[in-house]
């Protein structure tokens, strides 16, 4: 596991789940007993690895075996959490742990989210316990970066919310920050070039992302936090963030962006704003705009889709547990609804930016798109172009991710694909043109390197299975060659590539397409000579 820390522990995860489903109905359990026999052994390690972190020559392989053991004890977590319920005091001091290296971050954030799935399960923990753990918290928010904050915010979050449901603790924290944000905007607002906001840059940097992640994970116009009051919490955190949005400073903008991103998890219904609207689409669509700012609101977006795919997996495990007494379906249209309006709202902005040089804009870009697909939140037809040009980017890992949904698509909804695949291979065109490092050189429609594939060849391969299809395709791109069609030069030097490197397979395909250049020549090759004679 700790070998894999760079990879992902996304195979581990679901090795896990499935083996301990397997035996869900079983009498005999050995992998629920390995399991239970493994937890307990690495923490028995990680209390040996803490004797021994004293010792100065083994200091630096033994605080990475100490993470290496938590981080595999918050897998163990997050399939199956009880398993972690005994040790859950034990877990509690590390969250004191000084923090000088990247090992002690690695300890806390870990180890706050193993607390998270766990502290909830606990049966009548004691007072004294569960309030050191929110001191131990808050302590962390206040003095830790923006990592360490969300991890302790969101256990913070769990064992308030489901434990000890102590709101006035979480609200005298969050008025500190609300308070020295307000206090800031007000400042700025009454002397615009005065250096209030430069000089408390890093308290209002933390105010930002502190009270949006706050906001993320409680709801703060319940009448636990803020008693018989009549103002409307989410309306005047939303007003706050977006003021700072229209700072000059980047890093201001972007923290505010960070912040209104946490908010909308727990307010949806926010996003639909005119405000946020115009900030999110503006920022997406001019050219001109930072590139971490267009991540950023990528990010968000990214981030909502996930918490939703999350809470709907939820809904869907207690659904099987209540089936029937509730209509859950009803339930789950209503948040899914949501989604959909909202993705409908900034999906065509979203999918222009797989037009941008920058390779991570495309990869956040892409990786809203997939989450959209995978809810089934939009009609997947007007994605096919983009994820046909998608399919040409340098990066492997874009193109295998832009690839795969095209094939999820193609088995849902036959003849979709060869329905866009002229639309999509222009777009393609567009895309290589906008990542193209030298514009004098014409865009080419092969990979550069030892296959010299064509860069369509996927598309193509998934059209040639059906004759009528594949010829149908190749007749348009000849058409673009014609003389009426007054397609640009460059674009059918990039069309007459894939063409020439398509992965054909039988005699019958390149010979189809030199009968059809035969034709064209015949007619057009003769004009163009007589033109050029007169």
């Amino acid at each position: 596991v700790a070998a894999c820390r760079d990879t992902g522990y996304d195979w581990f995860e679901q090795l896990l789940q499935n083996l301990l489903k397997s035996e869900e109905d079983a009498s005999y359990k050995p992998v629920k007993k390995a399991c239970t026999q493994l937890v307990d052994n690495l923490v028995e390690h990680i209390l040996k690895y803490e004797e021994s972190l004293s010792d100065s020559d083994n200091k630096g392989v033994n605080s990475g075996r100490l993470v290496a053991c938590i981080t595999t004890l918050f897998l163990f977590s997050k399939i199956r959490p009880q398993l972690m319920v005994k040790h859950a005091m034990t877990m509690q001091p590390y969250l004191t742990t000084k923090c000088s290296t990247q090992n002690d971050f690695m300890v806390i954030c870990n180890v706050a989210k193993i607390l998270e799935l766990v502290v909830p399960l606990m049966e009548h923990p004691s007072e004294t316990f569960l309030a050191t753990i929110e001191e131990d918290l808050m302590k962390l928010i206040i003095k830790y970066g923006m990592t360490v904050v969300q991890h302790c915010v969101s256990c913070l979050g769990a064992v308030v919310n489901k434990v000890t449901q102590n709101y006035k603790f979480v609200w005298a924290c969050f008025n500190r920050y609300y308070g020295a944000l307000s206090k800031l905007k007000n400042q700025h607002q009454e002397d615009p070039n005065s250096t209030i906001l430069t000089a408390n840059k890093p308290a209002l940097l933390r105010s930002l992302f502190t009270v949006g992640a706050l906001c993320r994970h409680f709801d703060f116009d319940q009448e636990d936090f803020k008693g018989n009051s009549k103002v409307n919490i989410k309306d005047k955190v939303l007003e706050l963030l977006m003021y700072f949005t229209k700072h000059s400073d980047e890093e201001v903008q972007t923290k505010a962006i960070i912040g209104l991103g946490f908010a909308f998890i727990q307010h949806p219904s926010l996003m639909f704003e005119q405000e946020v609207k115009t900030l999110y689409n503006s920022i997406l669509s001019d050219k001109n705009c930072s590139v971490n700012l267009k991540i950023q609101v990528l990010k968000n977006l990214q981030t909502y889709l996930q918490e939703e795919d999350t809470r709907m997996q939820q809904a869907d495990r207690d659904w099987k547990k209540v089936a029937k007494q509730e209509d859950l379906k009803e339930m789950g249209d209503i948040s899914s609804g949501m989604s959909s309006s909202i993705m409908q709202l900034y999906l065509k902005q979203v999918l222009e930016a797989f037009f941008h040089n920058q390779s991570s804009v495309r990869h956040f870009a892409l990786n809203v798109i997939a989450l959209t697909l995978n809810q089934g939140l939009i009609h997947p037809v007007q994605c096919v172009p983009y994820l046909i040009a998608m399919g040409t980017d340098p990066e492997p890992s874009m193109r295998n991710k832009a690839d795969q949904q095209l094939v999820e698509i193609d088995k849902k909804y036959a003849g979709f694909i060869h329905m866009k695949a002229v639309a999509g291979m222009k777009m393609s065109y567009q895309v290589q043109q906008a990542i193209n490092t030298c514009p004098k050189d014409p865009v080419r429609g092969f990979r550069h390197d030892e296959s010299s594939s064509a860069l369509c060849s996927h598309l193509y391969s998934m059209i040639r299975g059906n004759r009528q299809h594949r010829r149908a395709f190749l007749i348009s791109l000849l058409n673009l060659f014609d003389d009426t069609a007054k397609t640009e030069v460059n674009m059918l030097l990039y069309i007459a590539d894939n063409l020439a490197c398509f992965p054909y397979q039988t005699q019958e395909e390149p010979l189809f397409i030199m009968h059809h250049i035969d034709i064209t020549l015949s007619v057009s090759g003769s004009n163009l000579l007589q033109s050029f004679k007169e």
